[in-house]
């Protein structure tokens, strides 16, 4: 089995590597991954620049890596469309640093990398431990991989990846995997307005997360009550519910 593992932490983060590793034991795996942090990128593509590449040796991982000057989704793009010879039976996005729940979806780069490879028709799974601070990698990379392994024997999805968060626990005090839908999860933004020493004003972006925690069967509540939280997601944004309705404006050109 083939295996590509991208993120937006960056080709030497800790959960990168930690889940190389552990995948390696049971697929081949390459990593095409971006050169520096590109968190909240969304899924944005590099156009108006030339995209560099260059091999790397990650710490205690002997698999075949590539750092690139780009995004999340130029990674994928550019490993399938470029720099691998046949395309990965599986693609996996992570492990970030953080959850991705609920809406953060939308400015996710670790799973925009995943929607990228669900567009070619991929199968792909985002890895993300619901943590920023002491995050252990141990367990969510064998949780990743036994997931990995029991979708060899599954049939994937169409169209489809796999948003996984995993609560900062130790295995014994997960609660279990539970199936969920995306919750609501806003932010209450707040910009800093300041001056920097020449004496201009500019705003540093910060915000406090809103969560609705009483959304049972959600992501957010699976993470909140210590379950492994699995969300099917696909990239048809259309809302087929009210194009009939729609229908009925009966606009004029």
């Amino acid at each position: 089995m083939n295996i590509l593992i991208t993120n937006d932490d960056g080709v030497y983060a800790e959960g990168l590597l930690a889940l190389a590793r552990e995948i390696s034991k049971i697929a081949k795996v390459t990593v095409v991954a971006p050169d520096r942090e590109r968190s909240a990128t969304a899924h944005a593509i590099t156009m108006h620049k030339p995209l560099r590449v260059e091999r790397v040796n990650l710490h205690d991982c002997h698999v075949e890596s590539w750092m690139v000057n780009g995004t999340p989704s130029d990674c994928v793009k550019l490993a399938l469309d470029a720099l691998l010879n046949d395309a990965p039976d599986l693609v996996l996005s992570g492990i970030n640093r953080g959850p991705n729940i609920g809406t953060d979806v939308i400015y996710s780069g670790t799973v925009s990398a995943a929607i990228e490879a669900a567009i070619y028709g991929i199968p792909a799974v985002a890895f993300s431990v619901a943590a920023y601070e002491n995050v252990s990698y141990d367990y969510p990379a064998c949780f990743a991989r036994k997931l990995c392994e029991s979708l060899m024997e599954k049939k994937f999805p169409k169209d489809t990846l796999l948003n996984v968060n995993i609560p900062p626990l130790d295995d014994e005090d997960i609660a279990g995997v539970l199936i969920t839908h995306l919750g609501n999860r806003r932010y209450k933004n707040c910009f800093d307005r300041r001056q920097d020493p020449r004496g201009k004003t500019y705003y540093w972006l910060a915000g406090e997360a809103v969560e609705d925690l009483g959304d049972t069967g959600s992501d957010i509540w699976a993470i909140k009550n210590n379950y492994i939280s699995i969300t099917p997601i696909h990239f048809d944004l259309t809302n087929y519910e009210v194009i009939d309705n729609i229908k009925k404006w009966e606009l004029e050109p």
